[in-house]
């Protein structure tokens, strides 16, 4: 299989995510932010005559700058803001949704280093907004400004208990009839958004907590810790003989977890046991307008083979999206499905939120080993990950990588030889001229060989 993901050549700021960059490098500057939330404020007004706006946060330095700009940008275009402080971007979703705002505004820049950062939206009802949508604003942003005059500027105010109702509704997303007392479980924030709510959320379902990754200090996130360095929670969890270990990245909306043992599960891996755990217990796997005669969940190109067979032997049908939770989210919504994810652990239970939750995810899986009384190990004694090895291929300028003999050859003698126990995926990067060339098959020495056969194709 081939695919190749590019650019969305028609929008000039925003990726696949909002917009993100390094901070002080445009697009991530003051002045340009506050152009960007005066021109979505100039949107919103077109059909709201008094709009409002929730913003929330991570923890990095430039946050605060950027929140100026932000609440600047929108209060000069007639719009009133909510400010949040530190929150998990799905916080943020779940508040623009029961504040009944217009939108709401995350400042992060997931889980990149601190250096970055970045704005992305919800709609009013806490989900990804269209490409359209997009596309309005940076008309919009390409237009004069048309500030309010002094009476009808936009008003600020700040919602002093928003962690505490996330941590509420995270919490109700928990099977009430069952506790997390007797667990004790090493929770790792990365040094990001969940640093105080994560904590809470456990401990007030009953587990004793050690917290790690919960001291931020404006340029510390992500930093050797959290979901993209799972070594600090596996050796927090063997150290102190911990039942459980949670790593979040820097805005929370992603999850890793550890066993006691020490092993590390991905997010394929759980995105299974989620779908397990609805099949042992009736849970559903499609809305109620959805006709679905057979349970499905989305993954994504990159996502495990031995998870797709999994899910197959337990006639459970999955389909691949593009890389990126937008993509899983946009299958999900097609389709009417509830659950999809990505290795990297961005893991969508609809039926529970409206957009990927590491902390709602974790506490799903822990649901999952307490009413089954089974480990996580345990059970996902049916899946072994196939080995993947993945090679970038830098593009010559002008190189035509579809139109090449040589890799239509090789691939062609890989995938006879993988048949259907291996897979081939070869795409391009959307930001850079690189080909990720992947191969996947049972055995890890043939994985590799045949990736580097492929990679060395693209150089003849």
């Amino acid at each position: 299989m081939v695919s190749h993901k590019g650019m969305n050549l028609s929008r000039k700021y925003f990726g696949t995510d909002g917009i993100r960059g390094a901070v002080g490098q445009m697009p991530i500057t003051p002045d340009f932010v506050l152009r960007l939330a005066h021109a979505v404020g100039r949107v919103l007004k077109r059909t709201e005559t008094r709009p409002t706006v929730l913003i929330g946060k991570d923890t990095r330095i430039s946050g605060y700058m950027l929140e100026s700009a932000l609440e600047s940008g929108f209060n000069s275009a007639g719009v009133d803001v909510v400010l949040l402080g530190p929150l998990p971007t799905p916080g943020v979703a779940y508040l623009t949704r029961t504040q009944r705002a217009s939108l709401g505004v995350v400042i992060s820049a997931s889980h990149n280093a601190f250096a970055d950062n970045g704005i992305k939206f919800f709609s009013a009802q806490g989900t990804k907004l269209p490409d359209a949508w997009e596309s309005d604003v940076e008309m919009a942003l390409d237009e004069p400004p048309l500030w309010a005059d002094s009476a009808n500027l936009g008003k600020t105010r700040r919602l002093d208990d928003a962690a505490g109702r996330y941590i509420e509704f995270c919490k109700s997303t928990f099977a009430s009839d069952l506790t997390l007392k007797g667990l004790r479980i090493v929770v790792d924030a990365a040094h990001g958004a969940a640093y105080q709510v994560a904590p809470k959320v456990f401990h007030e379902l009953g587990a004793e907590v050690i917290a790690i990754g919960c001291a931020p200090d404006g340029v510390n996130i992500n930093h050797e810790v959290g979901a993209t360095h799972p070594q600090a929670v596996v050796e927090a969890v063997r150290a102190s003989g911990a039942d459980y270990g949670i790593s979040l990245d820097g805005d929370a909306d992603r999850l890793q977890l550890v066993d006691a043992s020490g092993r590390l599960f991905n997010g394929d891996e759980l995105l299974f046991l989620m779908a397990k755990e609805r099949l042992m217990h009736g849970g559903k796997f499609a809305c109620r307008s959805a006709e679905q005669i057979v349970p499905g969940v989305v993954g994504t190109l990159m996502t495990n083979m031995a998870v797709e067979l999994a899910l197959k032997a337990n006639a459970v049908e999955m389909v691949r999206a593009n890389v990126g939770d937008r993509y899983v989210l946009e299958e999900l919504e097609k389709r009417g499905w509830l659950l999809g994810g990505e290795g990297s652990g961005h893991l969508l239970a609809l039926d529970k939120h409206t957009t990927g939750d590491g902390l709602i995810s974790a506490l799903q899986v822990l649901q999952t080993c307490l009413r089954s009384g089974r480990s996580v190990s345990d059970l996902l004694s049916e899946v072994t990950l196939f080995p993947q090895v993945l090679i970038n291929v830098r593009l010559k300028s002008g190189q035509d990588w579809r139109r090449s003999p040589q890799l239509t050859a090789t691939q062609q003698a890989v995938e006879l030889e993988l048949g259907a126990r291996g897979r081939v995926l070869i795409r391009a990067s959307g930001t850079e001229p690189v080909l990720r060339v992947m191969v996947e098959a049972p055995d890890a020495a043939q994985a590799q060989r045949c990736a580097q056969n492929l990679a060395d194709a693209l150089s003849a």
